[in-house]
């Protein structure tokens, strides 16, 4: 007899989404192979995922069209405008405290990385939420190649600044969006590095052709269309802190308990239903990442 053990944030699949929803998506992934062989950040795809979500998924249509990404425009409507970013050919930056400072192009990163699909949810500072099927791998492979010294405690990740990106005209904000996390919270296996959505490539207004996963956290921790990735002995100064550091912390983890200075975050609005639902202390993960914050309870932990 094989017995299987999951993990905490697995489940069997028919419990995350309806059975038919389960065989119209991998029809679609079965009957697009070439794609997933061809396709940047979707090869070696796993057409079987387990991964909790608790609540249905939501429709493609909405999670790829209300996004946030400054870069481009305050508006939500900014999918359109994002075309614009070329995502190929794309490379990376390690860079601070490594074993060797140095750049790696995105098809070369993806031939060192086994690709998986993780349904994850995700919940906006603004309380907001989705939940989506994304494509990539754990964020500690990434590490694994980076290769930082023991000296390292956290790591940075930064977004591109491209010509296509009319955002960053605005002179208030402190470009490019900078963020980061402590190693250990890199190393916990809910960290992900995203390289696709709904079996296809990510596109670039939710952050192509890279981007990082924190479910457990805000949405404006995970940063979006990676250029760099920087291992610091120091925890970084990140993108909102800069702005507002009053409302937004290092930390950012979900907290319905915590509002945010000008709205409560105790429910969240579901895209495409608009129904409203109650907020989950580290957006329902708490049993995987709660152990990462015991010695830190005295720092503002939650936004």
């Amino acid at each position: 007899m094989r017995i299987i053990r999951r993990r905490g944030w697995e489940i069997p699949e028919s419990q995350v989404t309806p059975e038919s929803v389960v065989l119209n998506r991998r029809a679609l992934i079965g009957g697009t192979a070439a794609l997933l062989a061809a396709a940047p950040g979707l090869v070696h795809a796993d057409p079987n995922p387990k991964y909790e979500a608790g609540r249905a998924l939501t429709e493609e249509k909405y999670s790829t069209t209300y996004n946030n990404y400054y870069e481009f425009s305050e508006s939500k409507n900014l999918w359109k405008e994002a075309q614009g970013l070329k995502t190929s050919p794309w490379t990376i930056e390690f860079a601070g405290l490594v074993k060797e400072p140095r750049k790696i192009a995105y098809e070369d990163l993806l031939k060192q990385v086994s690709l998986e699909e993780r349904i994850y949810r995700h919940r906006c500072v603004e309380a907001w939420a989705m939940t989506v099927p994304w494509t990539g791998f754990p964020m500690t492979d990434l590490l694994k190649l980076a290769e930082p010294l023991g000296s390292a405690k956290f790591v940075a990740f930064e977004t591109v600044k491209d010509k296509s990106m009319s955002g960053l005209r605005a002179p208030l904000y402190p470009w490019p969006y900078v963020d980061g996390l402590a190693i250990d919270e890199a190393a916990n296996e809910l960290a992900f590095m995203t390289t696709g959505m709904y079996g296809k490539p990510l596109p670039p207004q939710n952050g192509g052709p890279i981007r990082m996963t924190t479910p457990w956290k805000y949405g404006f921790k995970q940063v979006k269309s990676v250029v760099k990735v920087t291992f610091t002995e120091k925890q970084p100064r990140c993108f909102w802190q800069e702005i507002n550091g009053r409302e937004y912390g290092f930390w950012a983890n979900v907290n319905p308990d915590v509002e945010h200075p000008r709205w409560s975050q105790a429910r969240e609005r579901l895209l495409g239903t608009g129904e409203m639902v109650p907020t989950q202390i580290y957006n329902g993960y708490g049993d995987i990442v709660a152990s990462l914050y015991s010695d830190r309870k005295s720092e503002k932990l939650f936004m």
